[in-house]
């Protein structure tokens, strides 16, 4: 397969901003796709090469993307990184640069109609430019690298650039490829259940895409749980009042505390035990002492436990906030002492799988059962202790304990009949209830940066305030709904630009939906966590515009930033269009 029909796709993929557009030319792509390409397809166009949790990237630095573009075209790498510095994108700088050298030689025409690059090879690079390491790596990827561009025509060239550099920024997200394939292999959208049923459970674009491609529509059904392949998360909906929340679970609920802590599922074998974050990246080494402790605590040979991960003092055993804990992420070294310095406890919440049995589809209260009869407590394994009730004093009693505690709030847990597992579901089955949420909004919501806005006196030479965004779960795109400007100490705005850098574009992105211009726009990637007094209707924020009021959205009053960057949600995982419109409509409740 030519790679120059990925590379077409792309091109008519950012030529429009509408969403049924991009969906209609992937399905054009999937159906060009041969069948046993179509995963590895799925993933390119994903911009990576595996699936996130096997944590295998191209990892092209921009300086070896530099000397390899500097190789290919034979033009001085002062020259290309001037280029680059006008134009802004190693991709575009590419194409440009390579177009110049080949309009130099004659038969140009000749010259073109030569580059032929195949899908195959360009993944087979990566592939190995990927697992290169080690003495004499550095030339080794630039030597692919170059080749590989060398091959490549300046159009297909600019695309190569930006897949390894990890800046492709289609403004496709996973469920829009999903939408495409249920479109291509499933008959129509009406397949799209079945396919991201799939992907929840395996979280593989190309390992669902593969499997629907070569064995239809009803292979999907049978796929289940795999041991060191991470489940999608179950998420929260969340409400402001205990008797909201009891109401809303049929008068009943199991009560959680919630803790400040980085959410894992561990999936645990003789073989091997494996640890995975909130976006499923594989976490494993980061956390020995976890392992170590599973190891001992799990009383089968088999199984995925979901819990929270807090970090605790080491001198008197209090839990300690978010921020210390993500202290222990991403590191390669210095992990005896961090474990030492940073001491962690995994509180256990649910049970997805034991010894051979998938139990996502029994009742919360019965994998509730089970967790507690194949874990023994420790000082590093715990339980979470249930309160069930059908009380609203009880939970708010339960949530001044939880506070005392140091946590969050409660997390609130269906016990009916149908309080199964939905993976990479947010629903009314588990509802969130945060100490923050007893005074108006007053609760802490979790944004993504959008855009900026230039700083002007004090605040000259850095972003004056960030354009914040909820995420739209039916439309697949960030909706604005305040400009954050406070909240941040000196040393954090001086740093805005720097943090932003990796995400800074020349326009809107296309998952960005805004009637404000911004000075500055960033692919949506950075979440942070937002406090605001209230909720009002806003003509300038598309959060909720249309639903609650014609012309107008929903808008933050008075945000500022805790100071917390989310680095453990992706996106997504974001507070939705559909959580603010439910949050605004229970403050008029309270005002009525």
């Amino acid at each position: 397969m030519d790679y120059s029909l990925i590379a077409d796709t792309y091109e008519r993929i950012e030529s429009t901003t509408k969403r049924l557009e991009m969906t209609n030319y992937l399905v054009e792509l999937i159906k060009q796709t041969p069948k046993e390409l179509i995963g590895k397809v799925a993933y390119l166009t994903q911009g990576v090469l595996y699936p996130d949790f096997m944590g295998i990237e191209v990892g092209v630095a921009e300086r070896l993307a530099i000397d390899a573009i500097s190789k290919a075209s034979g033009i001085k790498k002062d020259e290309v990184d001037r280029v680059w510095k006008f134009l802004g994108d190693l991709g575009l700088t590419a194409e440009k640069l390579l177009t110049e050298s080949i309009q130099k030689r004659s038969y140009i025409d000749d010259f073109l109609s030569q580059k032929s690059l195949k899908v195959e090879k360009v993944y087979s690079i990566f592939d190995r430019m990927a697992k290169t390491s080690g003495k004499g790596s550095i030339e080794l990827k630039v030597k692919l690298f170059s080749s590989l561009i060398t091959e490549a025509s300046p159009r297909d060239a600019k695309y190569i650039i930006r897949t390894a550099t990890g800046n492709l920024r289609l403004g496709i997200g996973d469920m829009t490829f999903l939408d495409a394939l249920a479109i291509a292999y499933g008959g129509g959208k009406d397949a799209r259940d079945i396919v991201e049923k799939a992907y929840n459970m395996s979280s593989d674009l190309g390992l669902v895409s593969e499997t629907i491609a070569r064995e239809g529509l009803q292979s999907l059904k049978k796929f289940g749980i795999t041991l060191g392949r991470p489940i999608r998360p179950m998420l929260c909906e969340r409400l402001t009042s205990a008797k909201e929340i009891l109401e809303k679970l049929g008068g009943e609920g199991s009560a959680e505390y919630k803790y400040d802590g980085l959410r894992i599922q561990a999936h645990i074998s003789p073989a091997e035990i494996s640890l995975f974050s909130r976006r499923l990246e594989k976490i494993t080494s980061q956390f020995p002492d976890v392992v170590e402790a599973l190891k001992n605590a799990v009383r089968v040979r088999e199984a995925v436990v979901e819990g929270e991960c807090v970090a605790t003092d080491i001198y008197t055993g209090e839990l300690l906030p978010f921020q210390v804990v993500t202290q222990r992420r991403g590191r390669k070294y210095e992990i005896k002492e961090k474990v030492e310095e940073i001491p962690v406890v995994l509180v256990l919440f649910d049970i997805l799988f034991a010894d051979g049995m998938t139990l996502i589809d029994l009742p919360y209260t019965e994998r509730r059962k089970r967790l507690e009869q194949i874990v023994l407590e420790s000082e590093r394994i715990r339980l979470t202790h249930p309160l069930v009730t059908n009380k609203p004093e009880d939970l708010d009693r339960y949530m001044d304990e939880a506070i005392a505690d140091g946590c969050e709030g409660l997390v609130i847990k269906s016990i009916a009949a149908n309080s199964v597992y939905q993976a990479g579901a947010r629903d009314f089955l588990w509802i969130k209830y945060k100490r923050d949420y007893k005074s108006e909004l007053a609760d802490t919501l979790d944004l993504v940066a959008v855009g900026a806005f230039a700083g002007r006196g004090r605040r000259a030479g850095t972003y004056g305030a960030l354009l914040m965004a909820s995420y739209d779960e039916e439309a697949d795109v960030f909706k604005t709904v305040c400009k954050l400007g406070t909240g941040f100490d000196d040393e954090t705005l001086a740093r805005l630009p720097k943090i932003f850098e990796p995400y800074l574009i020349d326009h809107p992105h296309p998952r960005v939906d805004s009637k404000i211009k911004a000075d500055y726009w960033f692919v949506p990637a950075k979440v942070q966590e937002i406090l605001g007094a209230e909720l009002t209707l806003s003509p300038s924020h598309t959060c909720g515009l249309g639903i609650i009021k014609k012309d107008a959205g929903l808008a933050i009053r008075f945000p500022r930033f805790t100071g917390k960057w989310r680095g453990d949600k992706a996106p997504e995982d974001a507070t939705t269009v559909k959580e603010m419109v439910e949050l605004y409509q229970s403050q008029l409740k309270k005002i009525n």
